[in-house]
Protein backbone atom coordinates (compact mmCIF):
# COMPACT_ATOMS: atom_id res chain seq x y z
CA UNK A 1 0.00 0.00 0.00
CA UNK A 2 1.19 3.48 -0.63
CA UNK A 3 2.75 5.47 2.45
CA UNK A 4 2.52 8.94 3.24
CA UNK A 5 3.60 11.27 5.55
CA UNK A 6 0.81 13.58 7.64
CA UNK A 7 2.27 17.12 5.49
CA UNK A 8 2.12 14.41 2.24
CA UNK A 9 -1.28 13.89 2.99
CA UNK A 10 -2.49 17.43 3.72
CA UNK A 11 -0.68 18.29 0.27
CA UNK A 12 -2.98 15.94 -1.41
CA UNK A 13 -6.13 17.18 0.69
CA UNK A 14 -5.32 21.22 -0.56
CA UNK A 15 -4.60 19.60 -4.12
CA UNK A 16 -7.91 17.82 -4.46
CA UNK A 17 -9.85 20.98 -2.59
CA UNK A 18 -8.46 23.40 -5.50
CA UNK A 19 -9.03 20.67 -8.26
CA UNK A 20 -12.49 20.58 -6.94
CA UNK A 21 -12.85 24.45 -6.96
CA UNK A 22 -11.96 24.83 -10.38
CA UNK A 23 -14.80 22.18 -11.59
CA UNK A 24 -17.36 24.03 -9.66
CA UNK A 25 -15.65 27.19 -11.53
CA UNK A 26 -16.14 25.98 -15.03
CA UNK A 27 -19.37 24.86 -13.90
CA UNK A 28 -20.36 28.28 -12.74
CA UNK A 29 -19.36 29.98 -15.79
CA UNK A 30 -21.40 27.25 -18.15
CA UNK A 31 -24.54 27.93 -15.90
CA UNK A 32 -23.82 31.57 -16.11
CA UNK A 33 -24.50 31.44 -19.78
CA UNK A 34 -28.31 30.17 -19.34
CA UNK A 35 -29.08 31.80 -16.11
CA UNK A 36 -32.60 33.16 -17.96
CA UNK A 37 -33.16 29.62 -18.74
CA UNK A 38 -32.40 28.14 -15.66
CA UNK A 39 -34.87 30.71 -13.59
CA UNK A 40 -37.46 29.91 -15.49
CA UNK A 41 -37.05 26.21 -14.90
CA UNK A 42 -36.91 27.09 -10.98
CA UNK A 43 -40.13 29.05 -11.23
CA UNK A 44 -42.57 26.94 -12.31
CA UNK A 45 -43.19 25.39 -9.02
CA UNK A 46 -43.94 28.38 -8.18
CA UNK A 47 -45.60 29.47 -10.75
CA UNK A 48 -48.15 26.53 -10.76
CA UNK A 49 -48.86 26.39 -6.90
CA UNK A 50 -49.71 30.11 -7.06
CA UNK A 51 -52.12 29.62 -10.08
CA UNK A 52 -54.00 26.59 -8.70
CA UNK A 53 -54.66 29.00 -5.91
CA UNK A 54 -55.70 31.56 -7.54
CA UNK A 55 -52.85 33.98 -7.03
CA UNK A 56 -51.12 36.08 -9.13
CA UNK A 57 -48.16 33.79 -10.75
CA UNK A 58 -45.58 36.20 -10.42
CA UNK A 59 -42.47 36.55 -7.69
CA UNK A 60 -41.77 39.65 -6.02
CA UNK A 61 -38.42 41.30 -5.61
CA UNK A 62 -38.52 43.79 -2.00
CA UNK A 63 -34.60 45.11 -2.40
CA UNK A 64 -32.70 46.44 -5.37
CA UNK A 65 -29.78 43.92 -5.71
CA UNK A 66 -32.52 40.85 -4.86
CA UNK A 67 -32.91 39.80 -8.59
CA UNK A 68 -29.30 40.17 -9.73
CA UNK A 69 -28.43 38.11 -6.38
CA UNK A 70 -30.57 35.62 -6.95
CA UNK A 71 -30.66 35.20 -11.04
CA UNK A 72 -27.35 35.44 -11.52
CA UNK A 73 -24.83 34.53 -8.88
CA UNK A 74 -26.93 32.08 -6.43
CA UNK A 75 -29.38 30.15 -9.47
CA UNK A 76 -25.51 29.55 -11.48
CA UNK A 77 -23.83 28.78 -8.41
CA UNK A 78 -26.59 25.69 -7.04
CA UNK A 79 -26.59 24.51 -10.65
CA UNK A 80 -22.48 24.37 -10.50
CA UNK A 81 -22.87 22.20 -7.62
CA UNK A 82 -25.42 19.71 -9.53
CA UNK A 83 -23.29 19.72 -12.67
CA UNK A 84 -19.91 19.09 -11.21
CA UNK A 85 -20.54 16.85 -8.48
CA UNK A 86 -19.17 13.79 -10.38
CA UNK A 87 -15.96 15.40 -10.72
CA UNK A 88 -15.90 16.63 -6.77
CA UNK A 89 -17.03 12.58 -6.11
CA UNK A 90 -13.95 12.13 -8.22
CA UNK A 91 -11.58 13.97 -6.31
CA UNK A 92 -13.03 12.56 -2.83
CA UNK A 93 -12.20 9.27 -3.91
CA UNK A 94 -8.83 9.61 -5.60
CA UNK A 95 -8.11 11.53 -1.86
CA UNK A 96 -9.26 8.27 0.11
CA UNK A 97 -8.19 5.32 -2.67
CA UNK A 98 -4.31 5.30 -1.71
CA UNK A 99 -5.95 3.99 1.71
CA UNK A 100 -7.73 0.92 0.48
CA UNK A 101 -7.05 -2.25 -1.08
CA UNK A 102 -6.42 -2.91 -4.61
CA UNK A 103 -9.44 -4.85 -5.33
CA UNK A 104 -11.75 -2.45 -3.69
CA UNK A 105 -10.34 0.46 -5.75
CA UNK A 106 -11.99 -1.49 -8.53
CA UNK A 107 -15.15 0.31 -7.08
CA UNK A 108 -14.31 3.69 -8.04
CA UNK A 109 -16.69 3.90 -11.55
CA UNK A 110 -19.55 2.51 -9.46
CA UNK A 111 -19.10 5.20 -6.78
CA UNK A 112 -19.08 8.35 -8.91
CA UNK A 113 -21.90 6.96 -11.43
CA UNK A 114 -24.17 5.66 -8.33
CA UNK A 115 -23.47 8.76 -6.51
CA UNK A 116 -23.93 11.08 -8.96
CA UNK A 117 -27.18 9.12 -10.09
CA UNK A 118 -28.88 9.41 -6.76
CA UNK A 119 -27.39 13.06 -5.70
CA UNK A 120 -29.52 13.71 -9.42
CA UNK A 121 -32.27 11.43 -9.15
CA UNK A 122 -33.11 13.24 -5.35
CA UNK A 123 -32.79 16.69 -6.93
CA UNK A 124 -35.44 15.32 -9.48
CA UNK A 125 -37.83 13.92 -6.85
CA UNK A 126 -37.72 17.06 -4.78
CA UNK A 127 -38.55 18.87 -7.73
CA UNK A 128 -41.38 17.16 -9.34
CA UNK A 129 -42.46 15.72 -6.24
CA UNK A 130 -41.70 17.05 -2.48
CA UNK A 131 -41.33 20.52 -3.42
CA UNK A 132 -44.35 20.45 -5.90
CA UNK A 133 -47.03 19.20 -3.46
CA UNK A 134 -44.79 21.17 -0.23
CA UNK A 135 -45.48 24.53 -2.03
CA UNK A 136 -49.07 24.44 -2.68
CA UNK A 137 -49.68 23.33 0.77
CA UNK A 138 -47.90 26.07 2.56
CA UNK A 139 -49.17 28.72 0.10
CA UNK A 140 -52.79 27.36 0.60
CA UNK A 141 -52.70 26.94 4.09
CA UNK A 142 -54.78 30.62 4.89
CA UNK A 143 -55.91 30.69 1.38
CA UNK A 144 -59.66 32.35 1.45
CA UNK A 145 -59.51 33.54 5.07
CA UNK A 146 -58.62 37.41 4.18
CA UNK A 147 -55.00 36.25 3.18
CA UNK A 148 -52.91 37.15 0.22
CA UNK A 149 -49.62 35.10 -0.86
CA UNK A 150 -47.09 37.73 -1.58
CA UNK A 151 -43.82 35.60 -2.33
CA UNK A 152 -40.22 37.42 -2.82
CA UNK A 153 -37.73 35.70 -4.88
CA UNK A 154 -35.27 35.36 -2.05
CA UNK A 155 -37.52 33.54 0.41
CA UNK A 156 -38.82 31.01 -2.97
CA UNK A 157 -35.34 30.58 -3.99
CA UNK A 158 -33.59 29.70 -0.28
CA UNK A 159 -36.37 27.44 0.09
CA UNK A 160 -35.84 25.68 -2.97
CA UNK A 161 -32.36 25.23 -2.55
CA UNK A 162 -33.00 23.78 1.11
CA UNK A 163 -35.56 21.42 -0.67
CA UNK A 164 -33.22 20.08 -3.82
CA UNK A 165 -29.83 19.87 -1.75
CA UNK A 166 -31.31 18.26 1.25
CA UNK A 167 -33.40 15.72 -0.81
CA UNK A 168 -30.45 15.56 -2.97
CA UNK A 169 -28.02 14.64 0.08
CA UNK A 170 -30.12 12.11 1.62
CA UNK A 171 -30.48 10.12 -1.34
CA UNK A 172 -26.88 9.10 -0.87
CA UNK A 173 -28.05 7.12 1.99
CA UNK A 174 -27.30 4.21 -0.31
CA UNK A 175 -23.73 5.12 -1.19
CA UNK A 176 -22.84 5.84 2.68
CA UNK A 177 -23.86 2.55 3.72
CA UNK A 178 -21.85 1.09 1.29
CA UNK A 179 -18.87 2.70 2.11
CA UNK A 180 -18.77 2.26 5.85
CA UNK A 181 -19.54 -1.65 4.77
CA UNK A 182 -16.77 -1.25 2.19
CA UNK A 183 -14.42 0.09 5.51
CA UNK A 184 -15.76 -2.28 7.52
CA UNK A 185 -17.40 -0.43 9.97
CA UNK A 186 -20.49 -1.75 9.70
CA UNK A 187 -22.10 -5.14 8.68
CA UNK A 188 -25.15 -5.53 6.36
CA UNK A 189 -26.04 -7.98 9.41
CA UNK A 190 -25.67 -5.22 11.57
CA UNK A 191 -28.38 -2.91 9.78
CA UNK A 192 -30.95 -5.45 9.61
CA UNK A 193 -31.00 -5.78 13.59
CA UNK A 194 -31.12 -2.20 14.35
CA UNK A 195 -33.18 -1.42 11.25
CA UNK A 196 -36.18 0.14 13.50
CA UNK A 197 -33.98 2.64 14.86
CA UNK A 198 -32.62 3.75 11.61
CA UNK A 199 -36.37 3.96 10.56
CA UNK A 200 -36.74 6.08 13.19
CA UNK A 201 -33.99 8.27 12.26
CA UNK A 202 -35.39 8.53 9.01
CA UNK A 203 -38.44 9.91 9.81
CA UNK A 204 -37.23 12.54 11.84
CA UNK A 205 -34.70 13.18 9.15
CA UNK A 206 -37.88 13.49 6.97
CA UNK A 207 -39.50 15.41 9.64
CA UNK A 208 -37.13 18.38 9.50
CA UNK A 209 -36.05 18.07 5.27
CA UNK A 210 -39.64 18.26 4.63
CA UNK A 211 -40.72 21.73 4.01
CA UNK A 212 -44.11 21.11 5.30
CA UNK A 213 -45.69 19.87 8.85
CA UNK A 214 -48.21 17.47 7.16
CA UNK A 215 -48.13 13.89 7.48
CA UNK A 216 -48.55 13.02 3.73
CA UNK A 217 -45.35 15.26 2.61
CA UNK A 218 -43.50 13.62 5.26
CA UNK A 219 -44.70 10.03 4.61
CA UNK A 220 -44.02 10.97 0.96
CA UNK A 221 -40.14 12.06 1.49
CA UNK A 222 -39.60 9.02 4.44
CA UNK A 223 -40.59 6.28 2.35
CA UNK A 224 -38.14 6.51 -0.62
CA UNK A 225 -35.40 7.21 1.89
CA UNK A 226 -36.42 3.84 3.76
CA UNK A 227 -36.04 1.81 0.75
CA UNK A 228 -33.31 3.11 -0.22
CA UNK A 229 -32.11 2.43 3.45
CA UNK A 230 -32.85 -1.37 2.23
CA UNK A 231 -30.77 -0.60 -1.60
CA UNK A 232 -27.92 0.43 0.59
CA UNK A 233 -27.96 -3.00 3.13
CA UNK A 234 -28.36 -5.18 -0.20
CA UNK A 235 -25.30 -3.45 -2.31
CA UNK A 236 -23.15 -3.96 1.41
CA UNK A 237 -24.74 -7.49 1.24
CA UNK A 238 -23.13 -8.06 -2.18
CA UNK A 239 -19.84 -6.26 -0.94
CA UNK A 240 -19.64 -8.91 1.68
CA UNK A 241 -20.30 -12.00 -0.59
CA UNK A 242 -17.54 -10.85 -3.05
CA UNK A 243 -15.22 -10.22 0.19
CA UNK A 244 -16.09 -14.17 1.00
CA UNK A 245 -15.80 -15.34 -2.83
CA UNK A 246 -19.51 -16.55 -2.71
CA UNK A 247 -22.19 -15.61 -5.64
CA UNK A 248 -25.33 -14.27 -4.95
CA UNK A 249 -27.82 -15.96 -6.87
CA UNK A 250 -29.13 -13.44 -9.61
CA UNK A 251 -31.00 -16.21 -11.96
CA UNK A 252 -33.11 -17.26 -9.33
CA UNK A 253 -34.29 -13.66 -7.93
CA UNK A 254 -34.73 -12.25 -11.75
CA UNK A 255 -36.86 -15.39 -12.55
CA UNK A 256 -39.13 -14.82 -9.08
CA UNK A 257 -38.84 -11.04 -10.37
CA UNK A 258 -39.94 -11.20 -13.61
CA UNK A 259 -43.08 -13.88 -12.75
CA UNK A 260 -43.85 -11.15 -10.22
CA UNK A 261 -44.19 -8.70 -12.44
CA UNK A 262 -46.18 -10.92 -15.48
CA UNK A 263 -48.82 -11.38 -13.25
CA UNK A 264 -48.90 -7.73 -11.93
CA UNK A 265 -49.29 -6.77 -15.42
CA UNK A 266 -51.90 -9.57 -16.44
CA UNK A 267 -54.06 -8.64 -13.41
CA UNK A 268 -53.71 -4.86 -14.69
CA UNK A 269 -54.75 -6.22 -18.14
CA UNK A 270 -58.00 -8.18 -16.86
CA UNK A 271 -59.03 -5.17 -14.30
CA UNK A 272 -59.14 -3.01 -18.00
CA UNK A 273 -60.46 -5.68 -19.91
CA UNK A 274 -63.08 -5.85 -17.39
CA UNK A 275 -63.93 -2.04 -17.10
CA UNK A 276 -62.90 -2.43 -13.13
CA UNK A 277 -60.02 0.15 -13.82
CA UNK A 278 -59.26 2.67 -16.74
CA UNK A 279 -56.45 4.38 -18.06
CA UNK A 280 -55.84 8.30 -17.89
CA UNK A 281 -53.05 9.93 -19.07
CA UNK A 282 -51.91 11.28 -15.71
CA UNK A 283 -51.09 10.59 -12.16
CA UNK A 284 -51.76 7.58 -10.71
CA UNK A 285 -52.59 6.33 -14.26
CA UNK A 286 -55.24 3.93 -13.49
CA UNK A 287 -58.60 4.99 -11.84
CA UNK A 288 -61.97 2.88 -11.08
Amino acid sequence: MLRMSFLEHLEELRSRIIRSMIGIGVAFTVSLLFSSTLWNFVRQPARIALTSLGYDPDLYVISPMEGFNIVWFKLPLVCSIFLAFPWVLYQVWAFISPGLYRRERRWAAPFILSSSGLFLLGGCFAYFVVFKYGLTFLLGIEHGNGVKAMVSITEYFDLFVNVMLGVGVVFELPVLIFFLTLLRIVTPGFLIRHSRYAILIIFIIAAVVTPTPDVFNMMLFALPMCGLFYVGIFAGYLLVLNREQRKFPWKMVVTISAGVLLLLAAGIYLAITKGWLKLVPHWPFLIR
